[in-house]
This record gives C-alpha cells, sequence and structure tokens, in this order.
C-alpha cells in the first residue's frame, strides 16, 4: 500500500424508522436524474442513500430497506 492512502470504508446502511422519515426520490426535470432517500418528516430534509439508474437500482432500494409502499417522488 502506499503512503498516504488508505481504503475506503463502506458506508453505513442508513437507518430507516418509519415514524421519522418517509421514502423518496428526488428527481431531475432537466437531466432526469434520480436520487433514493428518505424525506426527514419533521424538518424537510432530504437524506440521499443511492443512485437509481434503473428500475433494478429501484428494486434493490426496495428490498434493502423493505419497502413495500409507494414511493413519493420530489422534483
Amino acid at each position: 500500500m502506499f503512503p498516504g492512502f488508505s481504503k475506503k470504508k463502506k458506508a453505513a446502511l442508513t437507518a430507516y424508522d418509519p415514524s421519522l422519515k418517509r421514502p423518496a426520490l428526488r428527481c431531475s426535470i432537466c437531466t432526469g436524474e434520480q436520487v433514493a432517500g428518505f424525506k426527514n418528516l419533521s424538518d424537510g430534509k432530504f437524506e440521499e442513500v443511492m443512485l437509481i439508474r434503473n428500475e433494478s437500482d429501484l428494486q434493490a432500494f426496495r428490498e434493502q430497506y423493505g419497502i413495500t409502499e409507494n414511493i413519493e417522488k420530489i422534483y
């Protein structure tokens, strides 16, 4: 290993508590980019979790966090 370089640590999974957060997709009108994450119910802040490039990415997000309800889209 080279001096000054270190291995990147994997990002910890975001804790999802349905009473505190709601799953959401932040969508760009211009580019069509979609980012899955959670919207805090108390302050409305959006926490990014992963980039959604296709339907299989969205399905992986749903399975990872056990989401069965509809996901809100934020533009």
